[in-house]
C-alpha cells in the first residue's frame, strides 16, 4: 500500500523539523507549513496530502479558524496538536471540523498511534479508494445514513459531519437499542486503545453530534444516554 502523504501547519520551527523526523521515520511522506493561508493555498492548488496535523495557537490566524476554512474545501481527517484541554477548548475544535486532537507536550508514541488510527478510519470510510463499496442506507426517521457515498442527509439536505462524528453515529444507528460505553464508543470509532483521558474526548463529539442531528424545532434527541451505561439510538 501507498505510504499516506501528512501535512503540517505549525509556526514552531522546532516542531515542525521533530514532527517531520518521526512520521518520516514511520515511512510517511511529510509536506509542512508555517502558517494557515500557505496551507490553505497549498491545498486549494491540489497540494498531496491524506491527513492533516494542525497546531492551534498560531499568529494571524489560529488552528480552529484554518480548519474552518480547510473544511469548506476538503474532508480530510485533521488531528489538532494544542495545549488546551478544557472541554470548552475541545468542543470549539470538533465544532470546526477536527478529527481528534493531541495534546503538547505530547509523547511521539502517542502521535503515530493517532496518525495512524484517523488514517485507518478515513481509509475506511473513503469511497474513492477503490475498494468494494457497501451498498446500503440505514434510516432513522427522517435522516438517511448513506454508507455508499458517506453523507448523512436530513430531507435531503446534507449535515455537515466529521469522520469521526460519522463513525459515531453509524455505530449506533447500526446498533439499534444497543448501549454503548464511552470505551466502547472509542474502541470502534478510533480504533485505539482506551484511555481514561479519552471519555471527555467521546463526550464533547456526542454532544457536538447530537447538536448538529438536533430538528429544527429543537425537540428530541436522537442519541440517548442511560446514566452511568453510555449511548444508544432507539
Amino acid at each position: 500500500m501507498e505510504q499516506a502523504s501528512i501535512l503540517l501547519i505549525d509556526d514552531d520551527e522546532e516542531i515542525r523539523e521533530v514532527v517531520s523526523v518521526l512520521l518520516s521515520s514511520e515511512g510517511y511522506r511529510v509536506q509542512t507549513k508555517s502558517d494557515g493561508k500557505s496551507a490553505i493555498a497549498y491545498l486549494q492548488e491540489g497540494g498531496a496530502a491524506d491527513l492533516i496535523i494542525l497546531d492551534v495557537m498560531m499568529p494571524d490566524i489560529d488552528g480552529f479558524e484554518v480548519c474552518k476554512r480547510i473544511r469548506e474545501i476538503s474532508n480530510l481527517p485533521i488531528l489538532f496538536l494544542t495545549a488546551k484541554s478544557s472541554e470548552s477548548d475541545l468542543l470549539e475544535g470538533y465544532r470546526a471540523g477536527g478529527d481528534d486532537y493531541v495534546q503538547k507536550p505530547f509523547s511521539y508514541t502517542e502521535l503515530v498511534a493517532r496518525v495512524g488510527a484517523l488514517l485507518r478510519r478515513y481509509r475506511e470510510y473513503d469511497t474513492q479508494n477503490g475498494q468494494a463499496a457497501i451498498e446500503d442506507k440505514v434510516t432513522l426517521g427522517d435522516l438517511v445514513i448513506d454508507r455508499v457515498n458517506y453523507s448523512v442527509t436530513r430531507k435531503d439536505e446534507l449535515l455537515d459531519l466529521t469522520n469521526t462524528e460519522y463513525g459515531i453515529l453509524l455505530l449506533l444507528a447500526k446498533n439499534r437499542g444497543r448501549v454503548f460505553s464511552l470505551q466502547e464508543i472509542y474502541e470502534e470509532v478510533w480504533e485505539d486503545v482506551f484511555l481514561p483521558t479519552a471519555s471527555n474526548t467521546v463526550m464533547v463529539h456526542i454532544r457536538n453530534l447530537r447538536e448538529k442531528l438536533r430538528s429544527e424545532d429543537g425537540e428530541g434527541e436522537l442519541i440517548r444516554n442511560r446514566w452511568g451505561k453510555g449511548y444508544y439510538i432507539d
